[in-house]
């Protein structure tokens, strides 16, 4: 089934960027579709304590709705589907949904997201964004002066123990499913006072609010602490349609844009969001859906005085 209209962009993510720059192209007055699979890493988190406006935190599922209420009264489009091939013909991106519906455009907006790499511990995804955290940068402040497990696997675990020394020196770092540490990591954890445990992870404890208190290990010995953090490293980076539209990726499969105007390597395909270089914070995925949208409209202005 071909949906018969001719879109001037269509966005493919309904997530935190996708969203701002619907809103953005909406205003605009803009002819554009929302393309959203809804299994973004936002519906995960329960609170970004680092976005303006929210001081006591807003949850990716509240953010998304408001988002896409504000969008909707643009007139912007949504359709629930999963883009699965994209291919340019002449001036037309032709685009594959998972339901056998294909959409036409003639920019795309890639917003596709990461997804986080989650094992399936008892009790974990509740805790994330209000006592269980992912991102340091986001919520490093929430867990200053506290008692701390970091779960995680191997490396990435251990890196994530030793940069939230910042906030906290009461750490305790449990190997959940990576390879044992070196000798000298291992060392470097003792130095700074890091309780280092390599064993799988049962259950996530929780408190009678229902939030994080600790873990079950394997074994069944239990361990307290007052929040936690993940690292359990090899995330998804879904850019697979970029490299099917010959986007420029880099060895992490990020993709690399204009600094200026987000646009890619190829012409009338932008990137934003946390697929781009550096930019896994919600703030940054909210000015880079921004900013894509206002050199789409550039475009769309250019091509309509040629």
């Amino acid at each position: 089934m071909v949906n018969s209209s001719i879109y001037e962009c269509i966005i493919i993510g309904g997530g935190i960027a996708g969203l701002q720059a619907a809103i953005q192209l909406g205003r605009y007055r803009h002819h554009v579709l929302v393309v959203d699979s809804n299994n973004g890493r936002s519906n995960l988190c329960r609170a970004y304590h680092n976005v303006l406006g929210w001081p006591d935190g807003v949850s990716g599922e509240t953010l998304r709705a408001l988002g896409r209420k504000q969008a909707a009264r643009l007139n912007i489009h949504f359709v629930e589907d999963e883009i699965i091939d994209a291919e340019k013909k002449e001036d037309l991106f032709f685009l594959q949904g998972k339901s056998g519906c294909h959409y036409l455009g003639e920019r795309i907006l890639l917003a596709t997201g990461v997804k986080d790499r989650i094992p399936p511990i008892t009790n974990l995804l509740p805790c994330l964004g209000t006592s269980v955290y992912v991102c340091p940068d986001c919520d490093g402040y929430e867990v200053t002066n506290k008692k701390v497990i970091v779960l995680g696997a191997g490396i990435t675990g251990a890196n994530m123990a030793i940069t939230l020394l910042y906030w906290t020196k009461n750490m305790i770092y449990i190997n959940h499913d990576g390879e044992d540490l070196s000798l000298n990591l291992k060392s470097e954890l003792r130095q700074q006072q890091i309780q280092y445990i390599r064993e799988p992870i049962e259950e996530v404890l929780l408190n009678k609010e229902g939030q994080f208190s600790g873990v079950r290990l394997q074994s069944g010995i239990e361990l307290s602490a007052e929040r936690g953090f993940i690292a359990f490293g090899s995330n998804k980076v879904n850019t697979e349609l970029a490299k099917r539209l010959g986007v420029e990726r880099l060895e992490n499969k990020h993709i690399p844009t204009d600094p200026r105007t987000k646009q890619t390597n190829i012409e009338n395909v932008w990137a934003a969001g946390d697929i781009g270089v550096h930019s896994e914070l919600v703030p940054l995925a909210m000015a880079e859906g921004a900013q894509a949208a206002i050199w789409i409209h550039k475009s769309i202005l250019n091509l309509k005085k040629k």
